[in-house]
């Protein structure tokens, strides 16, 4: 399978943060999330075998041996590739982004996404957005072995700002199964977005935060399980509040989400400090934007410039706004 000498094919989706109700996406709860301007982008181009090339870093794939997983960065396409099984593909593949890497803020997933968006329009597949979110899922659970949600999927194909809804997904079911969540989009019934999302500069791995959680919860530990059932219901009830503006109830939604995480030990120290000097400094709620054990979190505050020169200042790696933007875009050029 050859891409077009005439043109190439780009595709790109944007990162996430987890406003409120995350991690429950992967336990059957609710997620209210937002897109981030940042982007990760795909461009594939005529070549006379598959290279794939990222910044400074380039690898050519052509016998059966180089599709194993080897444990670096080359994984995802090498996994998409088996997944799709497009061993004969003859392109180039160049992988770029400008979301924060190893943030909790679905840096990896977006270039997943867009990895595939771009490999389907080459194929001349249509698939619905849903389907594709549960394509790159499967991806990363059965082929990369990543324990995390579903948030990260559906947020970088559809982008914007949306309540989810993920019940009768708490148990993993192929692709054929698997039940497509609900997603109800809210940007043009929201006038403000008062948050902002501030990446801590330690690196995090959604899997090894999430697993050991994940086995708790399935061994039936009466905090994890009751702990997610109510951040979940925290979400369900921070939609009214985002939608009405009561950012006093909305931030002690979001306070609470992270003190139930902050429990079961799913926060960190770095994320911990930078949340306790934004309270300090008047913001209304705050708490993790993903998975935790580093990355990232998100504050409510009602001067955004002001509180983003405060965490500058205490260390934030990164400080980042909600763009409640597309999601996956793929173009022929």
């Amino acid at each position: 399978m050859d891409v077009s000498s005439e043109r190439k094919i780009v595709a790109s989706a944007p990162g996430r943060a987890g406003i409120l109700g995350n991690p429950t996406d992967g336990y059957g709860g609710s997620v209210i999330s937002c897109s981030l301007a940042q982007r990760a982008k795909v461009t594939l181009t005529q070549a006379r075998a598959l290279e794939v090339t990222q910044s400074d870093q380039s690898v050519v794939l052509s016998s059966q041996n180089d599709f194993r997983l080897q444990g670096d960065f080359f994984d995802c396409v090498r996994a998409v590739v088996q997944f799709l099984r497009l061993y004969d593909l003859k392109a180039r593949i160049e992988i770029s982004s400008d979301i924060p890497v190893q943030a909790g803020l679905a840096g990896s997933t977006a270039i997943l996404t867009s990895l595939i968006g771009a490999l389907l329009y080459l194929q001349g597949k249509k698939a619905s957005k849903y389907y594709i979110a549960e394509l790159v899922r499967q991806v990363e659970l059965n082929f990369l072995r990543v324990q995390c949600g579903y948030q990260d999927q559906y947020m970088t194909v559809f982008g914007g700002l949306n309540y989810m809804d993920f019940r009768d997904k708490e148990h993993y079911r192929s692709l054929g199964e698997e039940f497509y969540a609900t997603l109800e989009p809210l940007a043009d019934k929201v006038e403000e977005l008062p948050f902002i999302v501030v990446h801590t500069g330690v690196a995090r791995n959604s899997g090894a935060v999430l697993k050991p959680i994940r086995e708790r919860w399935l061994e039936g530990e009466r905090l994890v399980v009751e702990g997610y059932r109510r951040i979940a219901s925290f979400c369900r009830r921070g939609k009214r509040a985002l939608l009405e503006a009561d950012w006093p109830t909305f931030g002690r939604l979001m306070n609470e989400n992270h003190r139930i995480q902050q429990e079961l030990g799913a926060s960190g120290e770095e994320n911990d400090r930078l949340i306790n000097v934004a309270r300090e400094e008047g913001a209304a709620g705050a708490k993790l934007a993903g998975a935790g054990g580093g990355g990232s979190i998100i504050v409510l505050h009602y001067d955004l410039d002001k509180i983003a020169q405060v965490l500058k200042k205490a260390g934030a790696e990164h400080i980042l706004r909600l763009a409640p933007g597309p999601g996956l875009i793929v173009e022929k050029r």
